[in-house]
């Protein structure tokens, strides 16, 4: 009987160590699925958040591209118009037949007036690319790419100074032109009144147009030049 106890006792024994076993292991189960589950939304946060920085960094900086492309295309529209302008004033002023004079004059005012609004349109988009490749360094921590963006952004904002010169200048021809009229007595063309101050003020927008498009090509250079793309952003 005393021998059946025992084996009794010993059968509890095993049983309930076997369950003390299962238990611990179920708990050390939970526990490690806690922290996996804990350590995975970690990742997902992170992969999340990783994935979200590169998409808005793409989407910026396509975008300031974009209206970048548009201030370009605007700008040499509106070079087009200042260079016809300043053609036919060149002509007017050695003409001798008034009615080409007066073709001419209308002609050249004509191409000032187209020009203006095209170049500031320009300006505003140059403007606007600017502040999107500014933004789009949030997006980023690599410095190679933050690198780029510093020269778009100073490429924009020559694009910009240059489109308001040449606004400027436009506006100043448009003046000379509007001034100048056919003497017949002399048979030659001269001003209705004094434009020295004007023609000062046209000469020294050339001038600074001039001093800026070294800036800008030296900005654009850079750019082509550039080794921009990497597997890593």
């Amino acid at each position: 009987m005393t021998k059946e106890f025992n084996r009794n006792m010993f059968v509890m024994l095993v049983a309930i160590m076997v369950g003390v076993i299962i238990i611990t292991f179920f708990i050390a189960d939970i526990v490690n699925r806690s922290k996996l589950e804990t350590l995975t939304t970690h990742y997902e946060e992170e992969i999340t958040t990783v994935k979200g920085k590169s998409e808005n960094f793409t989407s910026h900086f396509l975008r300031s591209s974009v209206i970048l492309d548009q201030a370009r295309e605007d700008r040499a529209f509106g070079n087009y118009h200042f260079d016809l302008a300043f053609l036919w004033y060149n002509s007017i002023l050695s003409e001798k037949n008034i009615t080409l004079f007066g073709l001419y004059k209308v002609r050249g005012i004509d191409n000032c007036t187209n020009a203006m609004p095209i170049y500031y349109y320009s300006h505003l988009n140059f403007e606007e690319a600017k502040t999107y490749f500014n933004d789009t360094k949030a997006y980023t921590d690599v410095e190679k790419y933050r690198n780029i963006l510093d020269i778009y952004i100073d490429l924009t904002g020559s694009g910009s100074r240059l489109t308001m010169l040449r606004y400027n200048a436009s506006k100043y021809l448009m003046y000379l032109l509007e001034n100048l009229t056919f003497n017949e007595e002399s048979n030659g063309v001269i001003f209705l009144v004094n434009v020295t101050g004007l023609l000062e003020l046209f000469e020294g927008a050339l001038g600074a147009y001039q001093e800026e498009l070294e800036i800008y090509e030296e900005y654009q250079d850079e750019v082509d030049e550039y080794e921009f793309f990497e597997e890593a952003r």
